[in-house]
């Protein structure tokens, strides 16, 4: 059994990714999920002056600490203007100057959602690529579009995006139980 962990980039009480996050999450059988939320641990807007001044913080330590002690992540991402919340950046931020490599042999599986068509695909493909330049192997991704008409009661209503996720759970689940 493998650990995963997991959460999304939101800061919204009303996230439509960690609403999707938690359809997905209810999915995986055999495994030891861990969901957070990151706004349980805040940051502040990282500045080089104030790590120098200060160090760094406490909810960062934390997060870092549970990111390795987990074999996996699995990130919901949302998206602002065409690319990853600052919320979210700040902290990807934060964990790059405590340690360079924190994905070092982390598998990862991305999901991200909007109301437009295109899902927050902008602020998806921008999440892949950077998490890698620290360590990450991400293994899987998925967009889910427009997610008033694909998304209700805590379920995937579009059959074709319903058998996509399975697909995609089943790639990702195969590749950390290797």
């Amino acid at each position: 059994m493998k650990k995963i962990l997991s959460f999304a980039g939101s800061n919204s009480s009303t996230s439509i990714n960690q609403q999707l996050l938690d359809n997905i999450l209810d999915r995986i059988q055999g495994h030891e999920i861990t969901r957070i939320k990151l706004t349980d641990y805040p940051l502040p807007l990282f500045g080089v002056d104030l790590e120098r001044k200060q160090g760094f913080p406490e909810n960062l330590k934390k997060i870092h600490q549970l990111i390795r002690e987990h074999d996996a992540l699995i990130i919901a991402v949302n998206e602002h203007n065409g690319g990853p919340s600052v919320f979210f950046k700040n902290t990807i931020d934060w964990l790059s100057r405590l340690q360079r490599d924190f994905l070092e042999d982390k598998k990862i599986l991305l999901f991200s959602t909007s109301p437009g068509k295109r899902g927050a695909r902008s602020s998806l493909e921008y999440t892949k690529n950077i998490l890698t330049r620290f360590g990450g192997e991400v293994i899987e991704s998925f967009s889910l579009p427009s997610f008033k008409d694909n998304f209700q009661d805590g379920k995937i209503t579009n059959e074709v995006f319903d058998i996509g996720i399975d697909d995609v759970l089943t790639t990702f689940v195969h590749q950390i139980d290797e």
